[in-house]
């Protein structure tokens, strides 16, 4: 009995020991893979995920609704902008969309908090609404907004000592004071206003972080109509009657208008129709529907050209620089189916005097005596009274000569109202006078007005 029970016992100490050594392996083997805490990095407690930002920042310990330094000097507010893209110029509005990153740089000395490593923190959006962050907005905005693809696309970064980068990425519709009284040969300078709203310059210094280099741009900027020219900026003050001085930052684009396209679209069909109108100088005066129709033609086309241009233009007060080139050639295109409707009523009246010369009756010399009519045949030339020599010249009485002097008087008075008519009707006797005069006048007269506009405008 005594040899069974050392069996068992010696049985039970060993499974225990077994038990005992399979433990000891799993262990060493788990902190082989994982190591011991004695050799983890050492981490930067601003990072490690048990410390909340509002406890390291400390927002709840302080009033954020007051700006630094309240009731001290005003606070010095940098700022710079990089512009993403200028989206679009409209005439017709007057204004711009331009799409860009606002970046704010202050300091606040209740956002510092202790760090071993001088990093900083950075958070998104959802900080903005539990500190101080200026109150910046654009001066003639009509729109604008916050892209918020796919969260709200503003970072706030803060550094140990308290200083703080505010970053947004906007879009603004701003209005921009445009000149067209040289309008497509012209140069629009437009202008983005930056501001404070609540605090003035005593409260908040508002100024450009870096001078011009405050300002940068994408090289691959552009335009369809416009050539940007270049960017920079200014600050001045502004004053508000009831309010006070502000400070106001101006970001300052000049654009220059491309030329090409409104050569296609508007110059070129103008001056061809202008040509086109010469043409019926070439046409006989007597083909009424050719010259006509093509008159017509001509100046309906114009008014189409005027009207669609000034479809895409505010209404302005003044004169443009295109309303001028496009009614000085309607003025010509209008003056030459004037000139075919002078030729048609001149020579309307030249056929008709014509006409009546033709059925007024011959007078009739049946009962004057053959001396008489010798007399009256007086007043031919020399030569043709040469050739009446056969005849015999009759005694001529007094009442004779006196009737000789009257019939004088009325040949030769008809014979000067027959020359002023000529005179007159010189050139509608020569059917293609004036037409001949026309092509001369007409395009010296445009291409001259064109050499004084082109100096002018360019």
């Amino acid at each position: 009995m005594s040899g069974f029970v050392k069996a068992v016992f010696l049985l039970l100490c060993a499974s225990v020991c077994g038990k005992m050594k399979h433990n000891l392996r799993r262990t060493s083997v788990q902190h082989h893979k994982h190591g011991t805490p004695l050799f983890k990095k050492m981490l930067d407690q601003t990072k490690t995920h048990q410390v909340k930002s509002d406890h390291l920042l400390r927002v709840d310990d302080h009033d954020f609704t007051m700006r630094p330094a309240f009731a001290g000097p005003a606070v010095p507010v940098g700022v710079d902008v990089q512009v993403e893209s200028l989206d679009s110029i409209s005439e017709v509005d007057m204004d711009f969309t331009m799409t860009l990153y606002l970046r704010h740089y202050w300091k606040d000395e209740r956002l510092s908090f202790p760090s071993k490593t001088n990093k900083s923190m950075t958070f998104d959006g959802r900080l903005v609404k539990k500190i101080w962050v200026p109150d910046v907005f654009f001066v003639h905005s009509k729109r604008s907004f916050i892209h918020d693809t796919t969260t709200e696309n503003i970072m706030i970064r803060v550094y140990p000592d308290g200083h703080v980068l505010y970053s947004l990425r906007v879009t603004v519709t701003s209005a921009c004071n445009m000149d067209f009284s040289r309008f497509p040969l012209d140069t629009q300078t437009c202008t983005l206003e930056l501001e404070s709203y609540a605090y003035t310059d005593e409260d908040l210094m508002l100024y450009w972080k870096s001078g011009d280099e405050s300002l940068s741009t994408d090289d691959k900027i552009s335009l369809s109509q416009f050539l940007i020219q270049k960017f920079h900026t200014t600050s001045r003050l502004a004053f508000y009657s009831s309010t006070g001085w502000y400070n106001r930052l101006y970001i300052n684009f000049s654009l220059r208008r491309h030329i090409f396209f409104f050569l296609l679209q508007t110059y070129f069909p103008a001056t061809l129709m202008v040509m086109l109108s010469w043409v019926s100088f070439w046409i006989d005066r007597r083909a009424v529907p050719a010259r006509v129709s093509l008159g017509i033609t001509t100046v309906l086309t114009m008014s189409t050209i005027i009207t669609g241009v000034n479809a895409s233009m505010p209404r302005v007060s003044y004169i443009k620089a295109v309303d001028i080139y496009l009614w000085v050639s309607f003025v010509f295109v209008f003056l030459s189916v004037l000139e075919y409707a002078v030729i048609n009523y001149l020579t309307t009246v030249h056929d008709g005097t014509d006409r009546k010369s033709k059925e007024k009756p011959l007078p009739c010399t049946c009962d004057i005596s053959h001396s008489r009519t010798m007399v009256l045949d007086e007043a031919y030339s020399k030569p043709d009274t040469n050739g009446l020599a056969g005849y015999t010249q009759a005694p001529v009485s007094s009442e004779e000569a006196a009737d000789k002097q009257d019939h004088v008087s009325l040949v030769n008075e008809a014979t000067g109202a027959k020359k002023k008519t000529l005179r007159g009707f010189r050139i509608i006797q020569n059917t293609h006078a004036i037409d001949a005069y026309s092509r001369m006048i007409f395009p010296g007269a445009f291409i001259f007005f064109n050499l004084i506009y082109w100096c002018v405008y360019c």
